[in-house]
């Protein structure tokens, strides 16, 4: 997409909320320019027949994908028009047609929002007046393409402008299934706003609102690029960068108020605090290089940004579950929900790039307290067995690891030839005993998958203190792994803190299974609105953003 196509962005708002407010007021009329044939109310009484939906389907190949859709959904009412009325076009036709204007203004260019024969159809029909001059003819050809563009919106903008195949796109969480004819009988029989009860998930209509604002400030702010500062400035300096921040913060919504003064005051200092932690920066009050490295990202950027994660959520569930667990991997945190609410978060450490965390679902089966680490054979080949073919039994006394078989009987080094092996075909596991060496700390949790990706403790605890957490080979490192344990345990009153310590500390493997298993989503969302209300970006860590959007807006 040409990012010169924003900066028109905010005009193209005002034109559809015009347009939404003129809907609202007088519903749009369509008017009969025949009338040797029905005059208009006779018309609109009449129906559809089967010949005239096939021929129209058959002219509209990009319609074919839903057109056993649009024939069942015509064929359970009989053939009644679903938009049109004697009034005209009826306010739910009004309010979707408006919301196709305002997607074509944030610069989704696909036809399922963007299709010029029903602009002109509509052109043609609608008329400030009551009297009845235009050509009937058009009337049905209004009505079926409404209906026809009713599932390919749906299918894009709700479902997902990009192809169903998202693996592709390294993305491995099943996408949400939408019933599209039962969303039209429902939209076309109710009331209000189509936006508000469109079927996508929450973190994406708030998205979208931030994405009115963003595009407010792309027309009217000037966005120069500020300068690095040769020394961070604090709380008490004063310079003109700093009134230069300030401007940029207002712009934002971080720094209430229009003080454009060069003084760095307490007010400066909550909100540059405030934006480094939307922007995942270290919220130290400090305006340094790595505050307005962010701060220059131009706002197209941001829209773009936010854009791309509006796709991702359209893939989404629409109502996640009650219960589960969110671990977003360029925020480098978990997040635990309970009742329909966030319950608590923490850090993580997850894959370094080149041995990606996977992005995908499953659910938490098992607690595995004083666990072994079986090495995989990645970590085997490159760093396990040409240590233990340096320094033998020095290497694995140094790693607590020992070699056993697949009954899990050990084996004695001295009885095996490594020159022969490599990791791959290593025929014996090479696994890390319980302890405060352990790679995975003193406990893990298993949601079994074909990633061999799980949650587990870790003896590195400094690595949480970073800003940018991707050290890990993949799996994913939490800082409060007993809080986890506590609370994935918190409905068996036989666990208590202290057998929960204990197990933690038996250097003895206990595998504990779960009553309820508890889902969990391993997601990659570089915008999203936090439980605060404030709108964050990340970056992209693993490049999946460059890809996505390679796929939606082409290489401009």
């Amino acid at each position: 997409m040409n990012l010169r196509f924003y900066t028109s962005i905010a005009l193209l708002f005002a034109l559809a909320f015009a347009a939404c407010q003129q809907n609202s007021g007088q519903r749009k009329r369509l008017k009969a320019r025949d009338t040797v044939h029905y005059s208009k109310e006779e018309y609109i009484e009449r129906t559809l027949d089967s010949n005239q939906l096939n021929t129209f389907l058959s002219a509209h190949p990009n319609y074919q994908p839903y057109a056993e859709f649009i024939k069942n959904f015509y064929s359970e009412r009989n053939y009644h028009y679903a938009w049109i009325n004697k009034e005209g076009l009826t306010e739910q036709a009004g309010n979707f047609i408006n919301m196709m204007k305002t997607d074509a203004a944030f610069g989704i260019k696909d036809s399922a929002v963007n299709t010029p024969e029903l602009r002109m159809l509509i052109d043609t029909l609608e008329l400030s007046d009551s009297s009845l001059n235009a050509n009937v003819a058009e009337i049905p050809r209004v009505e079926m393409m409404l209906t026809s563009q009713f599932f390919s919106y749906g299918n894009k903008v709700w479902g997902g402008l990009t192809s169903d195949n998202a693996k592709d796109l390294e993305w491995f969480i099943p996408r949400k299934k939408l019933d599209m004819t039962s969303l039209l009988d429902s939209m076309i029989t109710g009331s209000g706003n189509i936006e508000t009860n469109a079927p996508v998930n929450p973190q994406y209509k708030m998205l979208r609102e931030r994405l009115k604002q963003l595009a407010v400030v792309n027309e009217h702010v000037k966005w120069d690029t500020l300068a690095s500062p040769q020394k961070n400035l604090k709380k008490g300096d004063s310079s003109a960068l700093i009134a230069a921040v300030k401007l940029r913060l207002q712009a934002y919504g971080d720094l209430p108020g229009h003080d454009s003064s060069g003084i760095f005051d307490a007010a400066t200092d909550t909100a540059v605090r405030n934006y480094q932690i939307r922007m995942g920066l270290k919220d130290d009050g400090l305006i340094s290089p790595a505050i307005i490295k962010s701060l220059n990202v131009p706002i197209a950027q941001r829209i773009r940004q936010v854009l791309l994660n509006m796709e991702r959520l359209r893939w989404v569930p629409v109502e996640p579950p009650k219960t589960y667990i969110l671990v977003n991997v360029p925020e480098f945190k978990m997040h635990v929900y309970k009742d329909g609410k966030l319950d608590w978060s923490c850090n993580v450490v997850v894959g370094t790039p080149g041995a990606n965390t996977v992005i995908f679902s499953n659910e938490l089966r098992y607690v595995v307290f004083s666990p072994y680490w079986n090495v995989p054979p990645g970590i085997l080949s490159k760093e396990v067995l040409p240590g233990i073919k340096r320094s033998g039994n020095a290497y694995l006394a140094r790693q607590n690891m020992e070699i056993v078989g697949a009954s899990g009987k050990a084996i004695s080094p001295g009885a095996i030839n490594f020159s022969k092996y490599s990791g791959r075909n290593f025929p014996y596991i090479v696994r890390q005993r319980p302890g405060g060496k352990n790679s995975l700390g003193k406990v893990k949790f298993l949601f079994p998958n074909e990633y061999n990706i799980y949650l587990h403790d870790t003896p590195a605890k400094y690595l949480f203190e970073r800003d940018k957490r991707s050290f890990s080979h993949g799996c994913i490192r939490v800082e409060e792994p007993k809080h986890l344990a506590m609370w994935l345990l918190r409905n068996d009153s036989s666990w208590t803190e202290k057998k929960i310590d204990d197990a933690m500390n038996a250097g003895k493997e206990k595998y504990v299974t779960l009553k309820e298993k508890v889902p969990v989503f391993i997601g990659y969302f570089t915008a999203f609105v936090d439980s605060e209300g404030r709108l964050n970006f990340r970056d992209d860590v693993y490049g999946h953003d460059a890809k996505l959007a390679a796929t939606l807006f082409g290489k401009n």
